[in-house]
């Protein structure tokens, strides 16, 4: 039952209640338990997959066998946690920061070029915190999602060209500061999540198709005065030209152990902890960008298709969410976090198969990393909180 004035809130929320007490009886809702019950199996699926394309190579290395383990269930347990407070607070208290949110983004995607920043691998995107690496840029689409749909609520349905300019300017900004680092990757996540957004947000046809042909403009400039970096051109050619043998040897040479590993599981896979590709470390980056590869080797077919089940599980129920609830904030902030995810999933699990370029984007909950682990589950609460706070339209 909505309270007047469009509040989707119960009535038993109402004036009457101190501040903890709606706290506390937030966090106590009834959640979509499937939503979250997925979640969670996700992340414990995830963990598993790590540590078991991980413990014989670290083990051979001199290195604890149960690193990936620890660490990884380590993130699950602080994402868990960041989960809870969403909860707690309730997605419409977060929005209501939503720009503050968005701008502490921005200045800290600007910070990462100080001399705060750190780089690996030719890129500049971390934060040293103690042992562990704080990466801005995985917390970047969510802000965005955030901004957007706070600055979306607030303009309503209206949406003349100088207040569209006003969004483009809010998606330009973060996506080129993260493009900078470089960070291509993300870059292309968060234009994907922030269209989704505005489309949503009901910009129009229009508009929508100058924005399209602008971003076709930008790609064209960016190819034609060589703005992207060797690897970056290297890995587009690799991917045109994957059945040229003399480009594929050194270019496309972790996509073809990616592909290898895939292929050499079969339907069932090797086994858990087996692999010569995955465990003997010929995959680069098998942690991170290529876990999928692990997962094809030593759980084949059937265990890639229960991880894309569960994955299917998870964004269905936020986009019934999305559907179901009679809040347009909200509506916005599940369908962007339902891009987020499906995108991701599909960029991965395409450039481990060799049918998406390599851009470098986690599979979310099971790549390596506690800045991507926690920033997937802090959406997956704005989710849970949009449905539990929501009443259908």
């Amino acid at each position: 039952m909505a309270l007047a004035g469009g509040s989707s809130y119960p009535l038993s929320y109402g004036r009457r209640r101190s501040a903890p007490a709606r706290a506390i009886a937030r966090l106590l809702r009834p959640y979509d338990r499937v939503l979250l019950g997925a979640s969670v199996l996700l992340a414990a699926y995830g963990t598993f997959i790590l540590y078991s394309a991980t413990r014989v190579y670290n083990a051979d290395h001199g290195l604890s066998p149960s690193y990936y383990l620890v660490q990884q269930g380590l993130f699950d347990l602080v994402g868990v946690a960041g989960m809870a407070v969403v909860l707690w607070l309730g997605y419409r208290f977060v929005l209501r920061f939503g720009g503050l949110v968005y701008a502490a983004s921005l200045l800290s995607l600007v910070a990462i070029f100080s001399p705060l920043g750190r780089s690996a691998l030719g890129a500049q995107r971390w934060f040293p915190l103690g042992p562990f690496k704080f990466q801005p840029s995985s917390f970047a689409i969510l802000a965005l999602v955030l901004g957007l749909a706070a600055v979306l609520d607030r303009f309503g349905e209206d949406l003349p060209a100088r207040r569209v300019a006003v969004l483009v300017a809010m998606v330009g900004v973060p996506v080129l500061l993260v493009a900078k680092q470089p960070d291509l990757g993300t870059a292309i996540v968060m234009g994907v999540t922030s269209s989704a957004v505005l489309v949503v947000g009901g910009v129009r046809g229009r508009h929508l198709l100058l924005l399209a042909l602008l971003a076709v403009l930008a790609v064209i400039a960016v190819l034609h005065f060589g703005l992207l970096h060797r690897y970056q051109l290297e890995r587009l050619i690799g991917f045109v030209q994957q059945h040229n043998t003399a480009l594929s040897a050194k270019v496309n040479y972790d996509v073809n152990q990616s592909k290898l590993a895939i292929s050499s599981g079969g339907l069932t896979g090797v086994g858990p902890f087996h692999g010569l590709e995955t465990n003997g470390g010929f995959v680069p980056e098998s942690t991170t960008d290529f876990i999928f590869s692990a997962v094809g080797q030593q759980f084949g077919f059937f265990g890639g298709a229960a991880l894309l089940g569960l994955y299917g599980v998870v964004i269905w129920r936020i986009w019934r969410i999305a559907v179901r609830t009679g809040d347009r904030a909200g509506r916005l902030v599940c369908s962007g976090v339902v891009a987020y995810l499906g995108f991701s999933v599909f960029q991965n699990m395409g450039m481990a198969m060799g049918i998406m370029p390599v851009a470098g984007i986690p599979l979310p909950l099971v790549s390596s990393g506690g800045s991507a682990v926690l920033a997937t589950f802090l959406a997956i609460g704005l989710a849970l909180s949009v449905g539990a706070t929501s009443s259908p339209s």
